[in-house]
């Protein structure tokens, strides 16, 4: 185990982003800079990390920042076509006419619309596109982003069509192929054993997400004199049978399909069957409610979009401009062209991610059909994916799919609404324009956010590195060491934290999930359930993830709250953290010792 010193050395960076972004309120353009610059400082000084290596980590950083960039200038931009062709207005119309009780409307949209664009997509994609569309239906800026961080939770174990699995899973446990073939399963029939049991512990403490994400809301937005739980009792209703449909059909495609389905079926089935109850007239609150007067809302609430009020165009509109004019009946396209655009992104993420050799085509690489093999053309592809095996000499890969990252399919998705929703020049030169200038506060932060993830990871990669591996590595470690026996409750604490610093689920289970099987080893408990705990407490993780507050804040033009939103998710987490543990402990000592 490494020393105190070193430990403390690896959490310095971590602390300094505690310190300034949550306990300081710092924007995370001030805050990040500085948490790099200590990160640097303690690679250079403690984990003897050539120059060149930590240059080449905070390119691979600044690369996978202009990819997640990519994703929410593309949501932005969708956002802003629809504003333009009166397609949001038209949603929002769509969306009274089955509730326009906002503690429903977070069900519908922030859970289940949310949890299928992360199955289908992932990679920021819910909040990208869900918390523009609860900004357009009136919902303040801040509650948007908190809904639809906390109601896609749940899902990220199995976003992307099974990608934290598949290759989170996978990848690192090749290396420990021998050991798993010892207790009769191949790499990939591990990693799906170790998926569904993950399942199984996020299904449990899932089922609860569409209430705790419907209480934060009421609480955190509602009038100051209300109190939360009358506020909320009508609907715990709804969000039970939301719950339990969703789960159901979870758990068992995870269990019985595989990986790649689970966060499709769900909110497939269990949206579908809510929805028609809620149109037959079942499961609706007795009361309304929605959130204070806007002239009452506290300016943290809001940044540089307004959203689309009780009365008005239910259309963002810049901070200091005239509200958009609302467009007439006639004007006003049907519920079918409005939500067209939605349904074309929604294809096109489902055709890229589950056609295997289009999304084969897409990354790069060569994919077969009907017997001919195809590839793409060199003078293409750097066009389809950017890639740098070796930055300034080192080991250090970094890759940008354009092709295949969901930027561009919100792009084109944004291409084909103009002519269905029939823009002229100037509509699309202001949606163009609007979706621009929101990504300059959110590239800032992201450029230090990333690279100060990338030194951390890279830290134990270099020549002479320590024998305790990187800084994350170190952590993770001293972690295991110091609780022992009970480490298995602990397990989903180090899945959270890989995620809050890397800010993506798979990234934390390639970086813990060959540690975790370790330790579960030493301490005699199932790897598969110690590892089930990594998934699920990296799942939670995701709400409090930096450069996903970031990117999600951005959409909705709040740049600078990120400290904000950590803080109001970690009631949520904590519920999700103790929970999952709970249950990974007592599956491993009690009812589940005999899993492998």
């Amino acid at each position: 185990m490494a020393s105190t010193l070193t430990v403390l050395a690896a959490l310095a960076p971590l602390v300094v982003v505690a310190v300034l972004l949550v306990g300081l309120l710092w924007p995370a353009s001030r805050a990040m800079p500085v948490a790099w610059l200590v990160a640097v400082v303690v690679a250079a000084g403690v984990w003897d990390m050539p120059i060149e290596w930590i240059a080449a980590a905070s390119i691979a950083g600044v690369m996978t920042a202009a990819e997640i960039l990519w994703i929410v200038f593309g949501a932005l931009l969708l956002l802003y076509t629809l504003v333009e062709g009166g397609a949001v207005e038209r949603i929002n119309a769509g969306f009274a006419a089955i509730s326009d009780d906002r503690r429903v409307q977070v069900v519908l949209l922030a859970f289940f619309l949310a949890t299928f664009l992360e199955g289908v997509a992932g990679f920021g994609t819910p909040a990208a596109v869900v918390a523009p569309l609860l900004l357009a239906l009136g919902f303040p800026p801040m509650a948007a982003v908190v809904a639809a961080l906390l109601g896609h939770a749940v899902a990220t174990t199995f976003g992307a069509v099974g990608t934290p699995v598949l290759v989170g899973f996978q990848d690192p446990l090749t290396a420990l192929e021998e050991s798993i073939a010892a207790d009769g399963f191949t790499v990939a029939e591990f990693a799906t054993a170790a998926g569904g049991w993950t399942a199984l512990v996020n299904g449990i403490v899932g089922v609860a997400m569409p209430l705790v994400t419907v209480a934060t809301v009421v609480h955190v937005f509602g009038e100051d004199d209300e109190p939360t739980l009358p506020a909320v009792r009508p609907v715990v209703p709804l969000c039970v049978v939301a719950g339990v449909a969703f789960v159901v059909p979870y758990f068992l495609t995870a269990w019985f399909v595989g990986p790649e389905l689970p966060s499709i079926a769900g909110p497939m089935v269990g949206g579908g069957l809510t929805i028609g109850l809620l149109r037959a007239g079942y499961l609706h609150p007795d009361d309304h409610w929605t959130f204070p007067e806007r002239d009452r809302w506290p300016d943290h609430w809001v940044g540089a979009i307004e959203p689309g009020g009780e009365e008005g165009s239910g259309a963002p509109a810049a901070t200091g401009e005239e509200p958009a004019v609302p467009a007439t009946e006639e004007d006003s396209p049907s519920l079918l062209r409005a939500w067209s655009p939605y349904v074309v992104l929604v294809v096109l993420l489902v055709g890229t991610r589950v056609i295997d050799p289009i999304a084969d085509l897409l990354q790069g690489e060569q994919a077969t059909i009907a017997g001919v093999t195809l590839e793409v053309p060199d003078v293409v592809a750097p066009i389809v994916v950017t890639e740098y095996a070796s930055i300034l000499g080192t080991d250090v890969a970094a890759s940008i799919r354009w092709a295949y990252v969901p930027g561009t399919w919100l792009l084109l998705s944004a291409a084909i609404a103009i002519p269905v929703l029939g823009l002229s020049r100037e509509e699309i030169g202001t949606a163009w324009r609007e979706a621009g200038s929101k990504l300059v506060g959110p590239a800032l932060a992201l450029a230090f956010v990333i690279p100060l993830v990338q030194i951390m990871l890279e830290s134990g990669s270099h020549a002479g590195a320590p024998e305790a591996g990187s800084m994350m590595t170190v952590i993770a470690d001293a972690t295991a060491s110091t609780f022992g026996g009970a480490y298995p409750a602990v397990a989903p604490v180090v899945g959270a934290l890989g995620t809050f610093v890397t800010g993506s689920i798979t990234v934390s289970n390639v970086s813990f999930t060959a540690l975790q099987y370790e330790v579960a080893e030493s301490v005699g408990v199932s790897t598969q359930l110690v590892i089930a705990g990594q998934g699920s407490g990296a799942a939670i993780g995701n709400v409090i993830a930096i450069h996903n507050v970031v990117a999600a804040l951005a959409t909705v033009g709040l740049v600078g709250r990120t400290g904000h939103v950590i803080r109001l998710m970690l009631v949520p987490l904590a519920y999700y953290l103790a929970a999952a543990g709970a249950l990974t402990a007592l599956f491993a000592y009690v009812l589940l010792p005999g899993v492998a």
